[in-house]
């Protein structure tokens, strides 16, 4: 709807990127964050990287099995912290009904269109600020520690290439040959010519910038604590400035999205999944792209004259603070791999830790909320919110302006779970 004002909750990458696109099609938009503007949320510490090639649910066949072996262990890539909470306990139920190959064959080709299309954006944004942001479209390396792990990312590999994305499975002489300053140790690696990865808090950074330059308010420290409403529509937000109205209102708080759906009496099924990155001022070497460390789920990201070590899923609700037997366990896996690197190396680097949604299907959450005629939510992207930013921000603008969004967000409904 031409000119509606909008008011959208949360300033990280998603709710920046709907402001972005809402703005271009000439809709006043507003933008609360609870955090100031020095804080660091998790689209500022991640891994950067734009990944066409993550096309494959977290909800997937055998990682029911996987993440029970793993959960007990505080040191291992994913770590379930026991709690009772009924909210948990139901994610877990709806995770284990979405993992199985049904659920991928159907998810798979929807989330290689919005990470394709995601990525063309990427291009755009490149193009109309000079890169400020280092986009490096340079590709992904898997590396494969173990003959199991090599295995199984090859399966990955051939459902990637049936959807028709470029993929090399390579040998570690191959790989080498790829990185030759970059010691590996590792059974076998696969590459994805495709991806690529920038620096996040660089391109929030040019985000922020670019919206308040086309008119964008953003207001940081503001917290929602309640809704205005009068029968189906919401009225405005209650926030701690005051109440703030609109025509139109988007939930894009990331983990504490469920929360504010909540306070309107809508479930959305979320969980934060605390990831940890450790970041090298200088590190004695580089690779030339963007790395993960596959069995340990690690990312490793070349920064300029960083290096940024991020990875780790531990679900433990809404906590910040840092687990240091995660770290832990990070550090023991990067020397397996990357035989170079030792603790020692890293007593001087930065530690952060954010929470990223997660839906238990692994797809974001979308669109409309039919409850309310003009209530939307942008959330749950998991590990993808960088890469899946823009063209989330796209799409939500595209359905603020009543228009028919490019990609169908029928398996995005945010009422999906009811």
């Amino acid at each position: 709807m031409p000119n509606s004002r909008i008011l959208i909750v949360g300033g990280g990458v998603v709710g920046l990127c709907t402001a972005y696109y809402a703005r271009q099609r000439g809709h006043p938009v507003t933008v609360v964050e609870r955090g100031a503007p020095e804080d660091e949320c998790c689209s500022f510490g991640n891994a950067g990287f734009i990944v066409p090639s993550h096309c494959v649910p977290l909800a997937a066949p055998g990682m029911v099995a996987k993440g029970l072996r793993m959960m007990l262990n505080p040191e291992s890539p994913f770590y379930l912290r026991l709690r009772w909470d009924r909210d948990l306990w139901r994610w877990s139920w709806l995770f284990y009904r979405a993992a199985n190959a049904a659920h991928v064959a159907a998810c798979a080709p929807l989330l290689r269109d919005l990470h394709l299309a995601s990525r063309r954006l990427f291009d755009e944004l490149a193009d109309l600020t000079g890169n400020e942001f280092g986009l490096t479209p340079s590709g992904l390396l898997v590396l494969c520690r173990s003959a199991p792990g090599l295995r199984e990312e090859r399966e990955t590999a051939e459902l990637v290439r049936k959807l028709g994305l470029q993929v090399e499975v390579l040998t570690p002489e191959e790989a080498k040959r790829l990185e030759p300053n970059f010691q590996m140790n590792i059974a076998g690696a696969v590459y994805y010519p495709q991806d690529g990865h920038l620096v996040p808090e660089r391109f929030m950074a040019t985000l922020r910038r670019l919206a308040a330059d086309r008119g964008v308010q953003l207001s940081f420290s503001t917290e929602v604590a309640g809704w205005r409403v009068d029968h189906h529509r919401v009225i405005a937000a209650q926030t701690n400035h005051g109440d703030i109205s609109a025509d139109e209102f988007v939930i894009a708080g990331g983990s504490w999205s469920a929360r504010l759906a909540g306070q309107l009496g809508l479930r959305l099924p979320l969980q934060a999944g605390k990831g940890y990155h450790l970041t090298l001022p200088r590190a004695k070497t580089k690779p030339t792209r963007s790395v993960l460390l596959a069995e340990a789920r690690v990312a490793v990201t070349p920064m300029g004259q960083r290096l940024r070590f991020a990875g780790t899923m531990e679900i433990g609700g809404l906590d910040l603070s840092l687990n240091p037997r995660r770290i832990h366990g990070m550090l023991k896996s990067i020397g397996q791999y990357l035989p170079e690197f030792g603790p020692d190396d890293f007593r001087e680097g930065q530690r952060w830790c954010g929470l990223r949604p997660c839906s238990p299907d692994g797809l974001p959450y979308v669109g409309r909320f039919a409850r309310y005629a003009n209530l939307a939510v942008a959330a749950g992207h998991a590990m993808m919110g960088l890469s899946l930013g823009p063209i989330t921000g796209q799409l939500m603008a595209q359905v603020l302006s009543g228009e028919t969004p490019a990609i169908a967000l029928e398996r995005l409904n945010p009422d999906r779970y009811g």
